[in-house]
């Protein structure tokens, strides 16, 4: 059992590569004059330093890099240490091919690159095992080291002859018999079937890549074969003597792994935020990074670690824009709002070449302190202690709201074949419904299908095309109880190995929504419908919502129209529905509608449930959040645009950080505190 991390500061700092530099004493000791002062009081070292730590097979110089720890420690600041697995060495690659991976047309890669690794390749687990061995027992006990970092971005995957065969190890684990597969995977479709597991291939464009459901639990064994690898390395943690707790950093949106099954391997969720910053409206931009922010919270329902987040610039984005002034920070404690218990950055001190030499970092090429940048970090620094001396880290977010947002049902869904190959914005249908939570003051969670629905009292479930895990009944069981659910179009339409659910969608909730869906309109990208009032709508939306993509008809079961719809040969058809079942109601949404419904929509039923908001009405670009303590309630006012935005501030409320003269200036941020109401 890891030892829980306890700290009452916010960590701040980021990823440092020494062994950049360790031909410049002079540069290094400098590193820690400037890390004092923009308080930076945690690195993370040691992420790519395997060719260092291990120059030849079984010869170890780990020397340096416990000068470089203990130099740190002196100056109080303390290490989050990396395992380096996530880029190899040269030599290993040249003595052992099977540790590079395989691409599905079955070629090896060659040495290069960063996770070019097969994750179940024995020699490659070997030399993980061995090197974070005797890196726990050399720095598992030391007082400057406060968290295990466990590779870095963990992704891809490999289909090379080892993989295979534990891919049909899992396989049979999960089906017992060839037949039983046969059956659920739907194999006479094609005359595929299998007549042994031993014949079954991973998918590639040179074989079997139509098999949807193949595809389906490729994609699980690739994420229950990367947290396997992931035990390893913990496991040779603990051999090493080390009881500090993991973490891995995770990535935006990424859909090659389900994160949330990362929940009982990691002790910390942490991840790297890089949005697109000056493409769009800054208030867009930031509502999808808060939403990355709730899902990396919701993975353990507990604090998490901003891991890195640039600076200035990224250089790998197709246009490197330079943050305006402000927006350093205001991204930073967006991260804290959110539940992160640390701002940190990527990089620190810019390396001179390679790949990364131009991504933005605290300290440039440059090496001095008087940069914009180095200040904004800075600022960042006084601030998050400012926040610690309020006791804001013993403060937490409660959510009374959820998206329903699964992985699993994403990859079944975006490799479905109908209604709409050209994109079915899944992504963006949960973004609109997380949005119209926020906007209308509700801090909300981002959960999947596996999690405790207990404690929500309104949660949306947009596009959730495949059932599993008994979400019927959780969601059932939830509206039963006074809980208010929105599903929306295709939803229910498959089980967890993507059979059609016969007997009517979506499955087994028909009563529950008081609708059944019949059939499905799949919309070009020129064209639209709209969504009008319908008579006797209790609700009374005024407007009339275009609609796009998907637009779901359905026969009515109880359920009460609220919305119809106005053209086609279905208008008149309705468009959104609810229905009383038990203590709660459930809506139904047919069509995929513009961003102005849902916040309509959303805003109504919060005051008609009395739902408990940050705040009643937040302005137009402004993003509020909330972190409670019991006693005190924290509320982060952040203005994402670059014009002042009026605020009213509450009378008996009591400013924390930031300038307030009644608006809240361009890209900054205001935290007050208020009583909590008993």
């Amino acid at each position: 059992m890891a030892k829980e991390m306890k700290y009452r500061h916010y960590l701040h700092g980021g990823d440092y590569n020494p062994e950049q530099w360790l031909d410049r004493p002079d540069i290094l000791q400098k590193d820690i004059e400037y890390f004092k002062k923009a308080h930076i009081n945690t690195v993370s070292v040691g992420i790519f330093s395997w060719a260092v730590l291990e120059p030849e097979e079984g010869k170890y110089n780990f020397d340096w890099l416990e000068e470089i720890i203990n130099n740190l420690y002196k100056e109080g600041i303390y290490t989050i240490l990396a395992t380096p697995s996530g880029a190899r060495p040269k030599w290993m690659a040249d003595k052992y091919e099977e540790v590079l991976r395989m691409d599905p047309d079955r070629t090896r890669r060659f040495f290069g690159g960063r996770h070019n690794h097969c994750f179940t390749s024995p020699v490659y687990r070997e030399k993980v095992h061995a090197i974070d061995k005797k890196l726990a027992e050399r720095f598992g006990k030391h007082p400057a080291v406060m968290l295990w970092h466990i590779s870095n971005e963990f992704g891809g995957e490999c289909h090379c002859p080892l993989c295979q065969a534990k891919f049909r190890e899992w396989l049979k684990e999960k089906y017992g018999t060839i037949e039983n597969l046969n059956k659920r995977w739907c194999t006479t479709f094609w005359s595929h079937i299998y007549n042994s597991f031993d014949q079954i291939e991973s998918p590639s464009t040179k074989g079997e890549n139509e098999l949807h459901a193949l595809k389906l639990d490729w994609k699980r064994f690739v994420t229950d074969q990367t947290i396997d690898f992931i035990k390893n390395e913990v496991d040779a943690i603990r051999e090493g003597g080390s009881e500090l707790p993991v973490t891995a950093n995770l990535m935006y949106d990424y859909d090659g792994l389900d994160y949330k099954k990362f929940k009982d391997v990691l002790d910390i969720v942490s991840w790297d935020n890089y949005p697109g910053w000056h493409k769009k409206e800054e208030y867009l931009t930031a509502v999808d990074a808060e939403m990355q922010h709730d899902l990396m919270r919701s993975i353990r329902k507990e604090p998490f670690l901003l891991m890195e987040s640039c600076p200035a610039s990224p250089n790998w984005q197709k246009v490197s824009k330079a943050k305006h002034p402000g927006l350093l920070m205001n991204a930073s404690l967006q991260a804290i709002a959110h539940g992160s218990d640390s701002a940190q950055f990527f990089q620190i001190r810019a390396s001179r070449g390679s790949f990364e030499k131009f991504h933005g970092a605290v300290i440039d090429h440059y090496g001095g302190d008087d940069t914009r940048i180095f200040r904004e970090v800075t600022d960042t620094g006084i601030a998050l202690q400012t926040l610690t001396a309020a006791d804001v880290p013993a403060s937490s977010v409660h959510a009374p709201a959820a998206v329903l947002y699964d992985m699993e049902s994403r990859w079944a869904m975006e490799d479905a074949k109908g209604p709409r190959n050209e994109g079915l914005f899944y992504h963006e249908a949960a973004l609109k419904s997380y949005q119209a939570f926020r906007k209308n003051g509700l801090n909300t969670d981002i959960i999947n299908m596996d999690q405790d629905l207990t404690g929500y009292q309104i949660i949306a479930a947009p596009m959730l095309y495949m059932f599993r895990s008994g979400i019927e009944q959780k969601l059932r069981t939830f509206v039963q109880n006074g809980g208010i659910l929105i599903m929306t179009y295709w939803s229910g339409i498959v089980n967890e190995t993507d059979l059609c659910h016969l007997g009517g969608t979506p499955h087994h909730l028909i009563d529950v929504l008081g609708i059944r869906s019949e059939e499905i309109d799949g919309l070009y990208d020129n064209q639209c419908n709209h969504m009008v009032p319908a008579s006797n709508n209790f609700m009374t939306l005024p407007a009339t919502y275009l609609c796009t993509h998907l637009c779901d008809l359905v026969q009515l079961k109880g359920a009460v129209p609220l919305m119809q719809y106005a053209d086609n040969f279905y208008a008149g058809y309705p468009a959104l529905t609810v229905h009383k079942y038990g203590d709660g109601l459930a809506f139904y949404l047919c069509a995929d509608a513009e961003d102005t419904f849902y916040y309509d929509f959303y805003r109504q039923i919060i005051q008609e449930q009395e739902l408990p908001v940050i705040m009643d009405h937040i302005p137009e670009g402004i993003e509020v959040s909330s972190r409670s303590s019991g006693r005190q309630e924290f509320i982060f006012a952040q203005n994402y645009t670059d014009s002042p935005i009026p605020f009213t501030l509450p009378g008996h409320a009591q400013i924390l950080f930031g300038q307030y003269d009644g608006t809240i200036k361009e890209y900054s941020t205001l935290i007050y505190q208020m009583e909590v109401k008993s």
